[in-house]
């Protein structure tokens, strides 16, 4: 016998706290505003997208089950949420382009950055690592979930509820807006969707002050219990009290989808390369802002230091006046320059080889595009040819039938006139 289960993945509170971002080093309130915030992507991007609710409730559950086997410092918020996306709207049967939905997270980050708006070339080779990125993380998607996608949502539940119980009409819309909060929150992991429609009821009916019956108590009938709905309505009170998320690039890898690429978590790799610049500690794994900016402040501190040293070896140079042996000796410091030169150097020709590649390959195409063009034309040539060769040879031929049908009556007619002057001299014979 075999036995499939469809939508068993719930975990308990303490499972919760001991997630793959804290062993990491995030705390509680990183990981509920990395959360947040991936959520709210989703939904944005399903707006822009033009997809329909269930869509973006999809995708958002897939979010929260990811991110409660993996950590966010080993997997970009912002690439999962793309991800998310992408897979929820083939599941839910309203598919979407990967161009379509890259297109939509780089305007999204531009918009919210204040960068400048510029368009995410297709052929470029960041829209093919981009790509290639989305399709990596779906697969870790899928892996980690053991291919079973199935989510039950709780706003079919809602409407059969309510006229269950008999509750006013403005009791629906107020629910389906809980439900659709309730998504940002890890109440999808932790309760049947049956449960979470009973608090989002509960919360509905709380804020309108319509009563329920509690003789016997309603939620029994809907295979709820108490406690359940309790924690759902702190839970979403919780959630209403926090400010708007923002971004907190607690990532080791970039995750950035603007052509910019400014803000791709630029702290954490020269510190990781380096290590401790200015004889401080510095943890990778802490994502906390305020170790952030320690960061940053002793890369700068490092950076200004490095400059000032050169700027004095310099002005030593200058003022010494070193000799022959001494200029020989010069290049040999300038060593590091020269290969990092050369280096850039080499990676500006690499990008010019592949743009007059791509280049030529556009040219090839359009003279193939101009090849079929005129062969075309020369087999319209052809066709309208044959036509006319066609036609002239109806035309002559039904022109010789025409002569053939037109001799006889000619014949008749001579006949006729013959006949009627013989008839005439016959009749002056007579009278003579």
């Amino acid at each position: 016998m075999i036995y499939t289960a469809l939508d068993t993945f719930y975990l308990t509170e303490e499972q919760l706290i001991n997630s793959p971002s804290r062993k990491d080093g995030i705390d509680d309130v990183t990981e509920t505003t990395l959360r947040i915030y991936g959520c709210d992507l989703i939904q944005e991007s399903g707006i822009l997208l033009r997809l329909p609710q269930a869509v973006m409730a999809t995708g958002q559950v897939l979010f929260h089950r990811f991110y409660c086997k993996k950590s966010f410092a080993r997997f970009n918020v912002k690439r999962v949420a793309a991800s998310c996306v992408w897979l929820a709207s083939k599941l839910e049967e309203s598919p979407r382009k990967a161009r379509q939905v890259l297109n939509v997270f780089h305007r999204m980050e531009c918009r919210r950055e204040n960068l400048p708006l510029e368009h995410l070339d297709t052929s470029s080779k960041k829209y093919v690592d981009l790509k290639a990125d989305l399709i990596r993380t779906e697969r870790h998607l899928l892996k980690e979930m053991g291919f079973i996608c199935h989510v039950e949502h709780p706003h079919k539940f809602i409407s059969n509820y309510l006229a269950t119980l008999e509750a006013p009409a403005k009791l629906r819309q107020e629910a389906w807006n809980l439900a659709n909060d309730s998504l940002r929150t890890t109440l999808c992991v932790r309760f049947k969707s049956e449960v979470v429609a009973c608090g989002v009821v509960y919360a509905a009916a709380r804020r309108f002050q319509v009563p329920l019956p509690e003789n016997p108590p309603w939620w029994k009938a809907f295979d709820a219990d108490k406690a359940g709905i309790d924690e759902v309505c702190r839970v979403l009170a919780h959630l209403y009290s926090l400010p708007k998320a923002q971004y907190i690039p607690v990532c080791k890898e970039g995750g950035s989808f603007a052509t910019s690429n400014r803000s791709r978590d630029s702290a954490s790799l020269p510190v990781s390369k380096e290590g401790l610049l200015d004889g401080q500690p510095v943890n990778e794994d802490n994502g906390t802002p305020g170790n952030q900016e320690a960061a940053k402040e002793g890369v700068m501190k490092a950076s200004l230091d490095k400059l000032k040293d050169s700027k004095k070896s310099d002005d030593d140079s200058k003022s010494s006046m070193p000799s022959e042996g001494e200029s020989k000796e010069e290049p040999g410091k300038t060593d590091h320059r020269t290969d990092a030169g050369g280096e850039k150097n080499k990676e500006r020709e690499r990008e010019r080889g592949r743009d007059r590649e791509r280049e030529r390959d556009k040219e090839r195409l359009k003279s193939r595009e101009r090849d079929r063009g005129r062969e075309s034309d020369r087999e319209r040539e052809r066709e309208d040819f044959e036509r006319d060769r066609d036609k002239s040879k109806e035309r002559s031929h039904r022109s010789r039938e025409k002569g053939h049908s037109e001799k006889p009556k000619h014949h008749s007619s001579r006949d006729r006139d013959y006949q009627s002057y013989s008839s005439r001299e016959k009749d002056r014979r007579r009278h003579h």
